[in-house]
């Protein structure tokens, strides 16, 4: 082997292990943009069933059920601040 065939070797190195960081990089990106949306669906979910549950205890309320206990309200777990 010459030297000529070591810099293409060292060179074609380089230019993967670039290409391999980019990638990851790219696919970080891809899986926080999902993550951070997943999260935001969840909180939705969560709000419009507790507005849900609301408005079931008003009717309730409304027509005199009220002697019945509500279904059991659990506390929402609290979603890790995600860190952009």
């Amino acid at each position: 082997m010459d030297g000529h065939d070591s810099e293409d070797t060292k060179q074609s190195t380089a230019d993967m292990t670039a290409f391999v960081q980019n990638l990851l990089h790219q696919m970080q990106t891809r899986f926080q943009t999902m993550s951070d949306s997943i999260i935001t669906k969840i909180d939705d979910m969560g709000g419009r069933i507790n507005e849900l549950e609301q408005s079931i205890n008003d009717l309730r309320a409304e027509m005199g059920v009220e002697g019945t206990p509500p279904p059991a309200v659990k506390d929402e777990p609290k979603t890790p601040a995600s860190s952009s």
